[in-house]
C-alpha cells in the first residue's frame, strides 16, 4: 500500500510539473495556439512563420553565444576566486563570500537604469558584450558560492600533496583540484548558462535592433498592438526550451553528481 501511495504521489507530482511543458507544446502545433482541439488540426505553421517573419534564427544563435561566452567567462573567473578562498590563507574568505553573495540580492530593476548609462556610453547597445559583461557580473557572486563550497569539501590533502610535488598554487588549482571538482563545476556552469538564456530584463533594455536581441528579448515583443500571436509564441517558447533540455540531458550525471557532492562523508 506505502509503495502504490510512493507511486501515486510520483505520477502526480511528475504531471504537474509536465503538464505546462506539454500545453506549450500541444499549442504550439495548432492555429492560433489554441491549447485544445481536432487531431487533424495540427500543423507546422508556427514554426514556419516564427523563422519566415521574424529573424529567430539569429536571436537563437545570438543568445546561444551571449549565454556560452557568459558561462565560460564567470567559470573561470569564479573558479579561480572560490579556489582561493577555500583554499588558499586569505584574510576574511567567509566575509568575502558574504559579501559576494549579497550584492547578487541587489533587485535587477535597481541597476538598470546606471548600466543602460554605462552601456550607451560605451557604446555597447546591441552588441554581444553589452549582455556579456552584465550577465557575467550579475552571475559571479552565486558561481563563487557554490564552487567556493565544492572546493572547500575537497580534502586539503589533495592541495598539500600537488604542493609536495613541486606545484604552483596555480599549478595545483588547475592540475589536480579542477579536475576533482569538475562536476561541481559542470552544474555551476549548467546554472549559469540558464541563467543567462532565460535573463529579460536586461536583454530588453540594451537591445533595440531586433536581430541583436535573445529569445526572451524577442518572444516578449512577439505581441503586436492588435494582435497576440499566441502560436508563434508557443512554438518559439518550444524551441528555446530544447537547448537548455539538451544540455540538461547530456550533463545529467554531472550534475547530479555535482548536486549530491559532500551529502556523504566518509
Amino acid at each position: 500500500m506505502r509503495r502504490a501511495w510512493l507511486w501515486f504521489g510520483a505520477t502526480v507530482m511528475v504531471a504537474f510539473s509536465v503538464a505546462p511543458m506539454a500545453t506549450l507544446v500541444v499549442a504550439s502545433f495548432r492555429p492560433g495556439g489554441a491549447p485544445t482541439g481536432a487531431v487533424s488540426d495540427l500543423t507546422f505553421e508556427n514554426y514556419v512563420r516564427v523563422f519566415e517573419t521574424r529573424p529567430f534564427g539569429s536571436v537563437l544563435l545570438r543568445s546561444f553565444v551571449v549565454s556560452s561566452l557568459t558561462t565560460v567567462l564567470a567559470i573561470t573567473i569564479a573558479a579561480s576566486a572560490a579556489f582561493a578562498l577555500a583554499k588558499l590563507p586569505v584574510r576574511g574568505a567567509r566575509a568575502l563570500l558574504a559579501f559576494s553573495l549579497g550584492i547578487s540580492m541587489f533587485p535587477p530593476i535597481a541597476t538598470v537604469s546606471p548600466l543602460f548609462l554605462v552601456i550607451r556610453a560605451l557604446g555597447w547597445r546591441d552588441t554581444v558584450q553589452g549582455l556579456v559583461v552584465p550577465y557575467t557580473t550579475f552571475a559571479l557572486p552565486l558561481a563563487i558560492w557554490i564552487l567556493a563550497t565544492f572546493f572547500r569539501d575537497l580534502p586539503d590533502d589533495l592541495y598539500r600533496a600537488a604542493r609536495v610535488d613541486g606545484c604552483t598554487p596555480w599549478e595545483a588549482f588547475v592540475r589536480v583540484i579542477l579536475p576533482v571538482a569538475g562536476p561541481g563545476v559542470s552544474t555551476t556552469a549548467i546554472l549559469v548558462f540558464i541563467f543567462a538564456w532565460n535573463e529579460l530584463l536586461f536583454a530588453l533594455t540594451f537591445t533595440s535592433a531586433p536581430e541583436a536581441r535573445t529569445v526572451p528579448a524577442a518572444i516578449a515583443l512577439f505581441a503586436a498592438e492588435h494582435r497576440d500571436p499566441w502560436g508563434e509564441i508557443a512554438a518559439a517558447s518550444t524551441l528555446s526550451t530544447m537547448p537548455l533540455l539538451l544540455a540538461a540531458l547530456v550533463f545529467q550525471r554531472r550534475i547530479v553528481s555535482g548536486l549530491t557532492a559532500g551529502a556523504v562523508k566518509g
